[in-house]
């Protein structure tokens, strides 16, 4: 069950945090959410299989961040924000009303577009989460702290700055760091915004090979209008326009042989 408890607790499912049978999976039912009077998505049925890598693509204004921010329910921080329907993760109605959603924001973790540091050291930003939720403290943190720096990519970049300020670090380096902020809190799911949208492209690339070693542990969700990056890196891609899903499948599949004419003319670039 998804964590029904008070603020800076945690359930036994997610106490016993990186030794749990990591599964992962996102379930879309019937789901729709309106802001006010304008609706941004509409009745999205969809299963995101675990340890895969999902992108969510098609043109500005289609609901692709809606989407990815009804996961962990972080529409419901924009004012006027409605839903229907449901959004299960492993079977649990995630908008179920005893749901702690820090405990499930701890469970699904996000990175934005735009990398977003804590102005403190690299060390205290991978460790303010597993400290608040009590995961791990004394060695056992800097444990933690060097494993999800090393699952980023970053540790051997940083291992010798971990008391400097992480808003020294380069924009790549800063983004790694937000990716190891998130799986420090041992995420089964992973929410990515356009991640590397402001990277230049070597910088680009390491994001996108870390992607591909990720998600043997966890389920990737990734919203891209880079088509060119959904290609590469994603198991299976949705593409979406006017709030509904137009088509969804393989990726390869999709790109090569997609089976809706909107599709095909958005990845041909006809529109969008």
């Amino acid at each position: 069950m998804i964590a029904r408890a008070a603020n800076g607790a945690r359930s036994a499912e997610l106490s016993a945090g990186a030794d749990s049978p990591r599964r992962g999976e996102v379930a879309f039912e019937r789901f729709s959410v309106r802001f006010g009077r304008i609706g941004a998505l509409h009745d999205i049925d969809l299963v995101m299989a675990p340890q895969q890598v999902t992108s969510l693509i098609g043109p500005s204004g289609c609901g692709k961040t809606t989407m990815l921010r009804a996961i962990n329910r972080l529409n419901e921080t924009m004012p006027g924000a409605t839903h229907a329907g449901c959004v299960r993760l492993d079977g649990d109605d995630v908008y179920d009303a005893d749901v702690d959603t820090s405990a499930l924001r701890q469970r699904i973790g996000m990175v934005f577009q735009r990398s977003t540091p804590f102005p403190r050291s690299v060390f205290e930003n991978v460790a303010y989460g597993p400290r608040l939720n009590g995961l791990a403290q004394g060695s056992a943190l800097d444990d933690k702290v060097e494993a999800a720096l090393r699952r980023a990519a970053l540790w051997e970049e940083v291992r010798d700055r971990l008391r400097d300020s992480a808003l020294r670090l380069s924009g790549g380096q800063q983004q790694r760091l937000c990716i190891a902020r998130a799986l420090a809190n041992d995420p089964e799911v992973l929410l990515l915004d356009e991640p590397t949208s402001a990277l230049d492209p070597t910088a680009t690339q390491r994001i996108e090979e870390l992607l591909y070693d990720l998600r043997r542990d966890l389920s990737i969700v990734l919203v891209t209008h880079n088509l060119h990056q959904a290609a590469r890196v994603s198991d299976r891609t949705v593409f979406l326009d006017d709030g509904r899903i137009v088509e969804v499948g393989n990726t390869r599949a999709l790109f090569t042989g997609p089976r809706e004419a909107r599709t095909e003319a958005f990845i041909t670039g006809r529109f969008g």
